[in-house]
């Protein structure tokens, strides 16, 4: 398996392998598909945190995205979604996407990552509750569900309200 930035000609694929991670029974596109297809369409998206990983035939079988979000009007990140195509799940392909993402952006100087997920799931990476940082999530009804991950350009003074690229505020 590789780890690299999405292309264009990507597109359809990432499309295909979200919605067959999120499919559910008697639905039509998943909520995660449209968020994809409108993350890319607006101010937040960040395409060199738009990762795909690739088998040997170079067919995607997962997807993460980072876009641009604030806390108060500093600028960190946003991370999902995370996309595994069924065929490729618990083997390891999300766990390799989320390192590479944070990877990705303490490279690139962000200060951290905040995301939705499940405490048990996304604790190995480091990620917390928001608010043992003095980050309130967009919804209070998101409780220990709303994470942040500190990396290495974070600063204890950054603090204050999160808020997701405008796509994720029509979910």
């Amino acid at each position: 398996m590789l780890i690299r930035r999405e292309a264009p000609t990507d597109i359809p694929a990432v499309r295909a392998l979200t919605s067959a991670a999120f499919a559910k029974q008697g639905a039509t596109t998943p909520v995660e598909t449209t968020l994809l297809d409108e993350l890319r369409d607006c101010d937040g998206w960040l395409p060199q945190l738009s990762l795909v990983a690739v088998n040997e035939r170079d067919e995607a079988v997962g997807h993460v995205i980072c876009t641009r979000a604030h806390v108060g009007t500093a600028p960190v990140l946003g991370l999902g979604p995370l996309s595994v195509h069924p065929d490729h799940q618990r083997r390891g392909v999300g766990l390799a996407l989320v390192h590479t993402a944070l990877g990705a952006a303490d490279a690139l100087g962000e200060p951290l990552v905040a995301l939705l997920g499940s405490p048990a799931y996304y604790s190995r990476y480091g990620f917390r509750i928001s608010t043992r940082y003095g980050i309130t999530p967009p919804d209070p009804g998101y409780g220990e569900h709303f994470q942040v991950r500190p990396l290495s350009a974070y600063e204890p003074t950054l603090r204050g309200a999160f808020t997701y690229a405008a796509p994720f505020n029509e979910l």
